[in-house]
């Protein structure tokens, strides 16, 4: 994708109007966005004629976005002086006094009492019910005459007045009043205050509301989603988003609603055709764990008109992390990192890569970063939290996650990951109430999921872990971690054959990814073959296989288990790092190599081992004693099972010597 020169001036001013609009009305995340990707944009390097200059000048003038709707414009400068005392209230975070400017409680009060709403369906094609009263209300408690931005301003005050009461209600992060049951009182009042406002303005197609700008849509569906009702929030924020397609804070808010892809690919059509709906589908996608070859063609071509965009860069390396190759998304943060040093923006997510490669000088020089730039930020609080983990200090881990909550209740890196610390520290109860938490911020977190699996199975309650396992390998389909999980649960269960099918799909799945299929090799999972094995997966299943009776399937998995000790099964496609935040609790060494290890293959491990102690007594079993004896022989070689190994030589010599053949060959 590249841009001519005139579409690349039409994407700055779009960009430079709105970082405005958005700063105006206090969307400082927003205006953030769109300023970082405006400053993304490669500069021309011919000097610019008069003609620009003067343009140039004429934009860097303006304080406040000028309105083009003549109506508005005329009201927004009566307001000006009310709009900016209103403004300077909010930056203070004087939210109430801010809405009081515009909207006096006594204004508030009449029209919430008065407001009686109903359901009433919207013309169009699957939209959802669109809550709406009475046609018109009385003019008693109509709303005062303002400009939408005035309206949005206080009202926006007013739900951030009740999200910070909520906070302040729920006392400490865990304590015995946080059971997760305090609202935001004022969801109500700003709901029924932009019902009355989208009544008055309604025309004959209630599809269309007349003049409106976008900015209060966006705010009737943040609510609605606060509310849990998620099909009509979906409607008005796509209803925002044709208005004003630049307020990327309405874009978040669809992601947030969205929970599978399916889901994604019935929402992209309703969407506006431009390059925010582009990145949209790109953060949405990687919120949802994908990372096909698609996916990176469309980042690439992103990158190429906005090559330094902190947000662009992240999601590349978010896309490394989601296909597992760890050592290439360390690399795309540092970059990020390097031309962005004081930006603390994902660097949780950076620092769960650290911790997962065992990186504690990296980690270490990070948390001291963050810590020298902001402290008192949640991502700073996650990162030194996740140093602190490192180092097995799980105490003071919980204590900077909880900071974290304490500035952020809505943080789903410190529910998931102090959820993870207090399975180290054997407190299940406060590890379930915190992955729930986390499942309550965000319904896609597989990590919590698969942590609330995981301490359910400690307490011996299968059924309802394997509920959990069930939820985060349909998050992370092609993750072999969830279904092995999946599959052991089955076996604890006794269902053998469910469990077989679950650690199957786990094979192809790590098959999957280390083939390197991830990004575009033009195979599909299902058709992959040669790819390196999990030796724990193929034993196993194998076993599973021995405890229902059918001795030829488990013979067959035995066998490919040991043929991985030298790459049986194909070449190894680079180390395997076992992932505690995402698998919480696991202290497995992947590697396992305890003696020879054969060019591409695993080596010897306990687990190879096993498979061929049971080869070795399946052959003694079957009267294939030259069999029975070479395997023995090889387990005395590995220094594995060597007593046990023994043993079995001398009872296969005992048998052949009793059978009349001569002495078998030591080799």
């Amino acid at each position: 994708m590249s841009l001519t020169d005139r579409e690349k001036s039409q994407l700055r001013s779009a960009l430079q109007e709105a970082v405005t609009k958005c700063s105006e009305r206090c969307l400082y995340q927003s205006s953030k966005w769109a300023a970082e990707l405006l400053n993304a944009i490669p500069e021309a390097e011919a000097s610019p004629d008069d003609s620009q200059l003067s343009d140039v000048s004429a934009n860097a003038s303006t304080i406040l976005a000028p309105n083009v709707d003549p109506d508005e414009a005329l009201l927004e400068a009566k307001e000006i002086n009310k709009f900016l005392l209103a403004k300077s209230f909010f930056d203070c975070r004087e939210y109430d006094r801010c809405a009081a400017v515009f909207l006096p409680d006594s204004i508030l009060a009449g029209i919430v009492t008065s407001k009686e709403p109903k359901n009433v369906t919207p013309k169009g094609k699957g939209k959802g019910k669109v809550a709406t009263g009475t046609p018109k209300v009385p003019s008693a408690t109509s709303l005062p005459v303002l400009s939408q931005r005035s309206l949005f301003l206080a009202l926006y005050a007013k739900y951030l007045s009740g999200e910070k009461r909520k906070d302040e209600d729920t006392e400490m992060v865990m304590g015995p009043q946080d059971i997760g049951t305090c609202v935001n009182k004022q969801l109500r009042t700003v709901s029924r205050i932009l019902e009355t406002w989208f009544d008055l303005r309604k025309t004959d197609d209630d599809d269309v509301i007349e003049g409106s700008q976008g900015w209060l849509e966006y705010l009737y569906g943040l609510v609605l989603s606060k509310e849990k009702n998620e099909d009509l929030a979906m409607y008005w924020l796509i209803r925002s988003v044709h208005l004003f397609p630049m307020n990327w804070g309405a874009w978040l808010e669809m992601t947030s609603l969205i929970s599978r892809v399916e889901d994604l690919n019935r929402v992209m059509p309703r969407l506006p055709q431009n390059i925010v709906s582009f990145m949209f589908h790109i953060h949405t996608s990687l919120e949802l764990y994908q990372h096909d070859a698609t996916l990176a063609t469309s980042l690439d071509q992103l990158l190429h008109i906005f090559p330094t965009s902190s947000f662009l860069l992240t999601c590349d390396a978010l896309l490394s992390y989601h296909a597992k190759d760890l050592v290439a998304a360390e690399q795309h943060f540092s970059r990020i990192l390097s031309l962005h040093p004081h930006r603390l923006d994902s660097l949780d997510h950076y620092s769960n890569i650290l911790y997962v490669m065992n990186s504690r000088p990296k980690l270490a020089f990070l948390a001291h970063l963050c810590s020298s730039v902001d402290k008192f930020r949640p991502e700073s609080c996650v990162v030194i939290g996740n140093y602190y983990s490192l180092l097995s200090l799980h105490e003071k881990a919980v204590q900077y996650f909880r900071r974290a909550l304490m500035l952020d209740r809505s943080c789903l890196s410190a529910w998931t990951l102090m959820g993870h610390e207090y399975v180290e520290l054997k407190n299940t109860h406060a590890a379930i109430e915190s992955y729930r938490r986390a499942v309550d911020v965000n319904r896609r977190d597989y990590r919590a999921w698969y942590g609330l699996g995981q301490t359910y199975e400690v307490l011996e309650m299968h059924t309802y872990a394997l509920w959990y396992f069930k939820k985060a390998a349909g998050l992370r389909p092609w993750d072999g971690k969830m279904w092995m999980a999946v599959g052991s649960c089955l076996q604890r269960m006794n269902r053998n054959q469910d469990g077989i099918k679950a650690l199957k799909r786990a094979l192809l799945a790590e098959s999957y990814y280390d083939s390197g299929s991830s990004f575009g090799s033009g195979e599909t999972p299902g058709s992959i073959r040669g790819a390196h094995m999990d030796p724990e997966i193929l034993l196993q299943i194998a076993s599973m296989y021995d405890s229902i009776g059918e001795e030829e399937d488990a013979k067959a998995y035995m066998e490919m288990c040991v043929a991985q000790e030298d790459g049986g099964a194909g070449e190894s496609q680079g180390e395997s790092i076992a992932i505690h935040n995402d698998s919480p609790g696991d202290g497995s060494d992947d590697e396992g190599d305890h003696g020879r290890r054969g060019e591409g293959g695993t080596g010897v491990t306990a687990a190879t081992s096993k498979a061929r102690m049971w080869l070795a007594r399946y052959a003694m079993r079957t009267e294939d004693y030259d069999t029975a004896n070479r395997l023995a022989s090889e387990l005395c070689q590995d220094g594995v099972e060597v007593e046990e190994a023994k043993a079995l030589i001398r009872e296969v010599r005992s048998r052949m010597k009793a059978n009349g053949p001569g002495e078998p060959s030591e080799g």
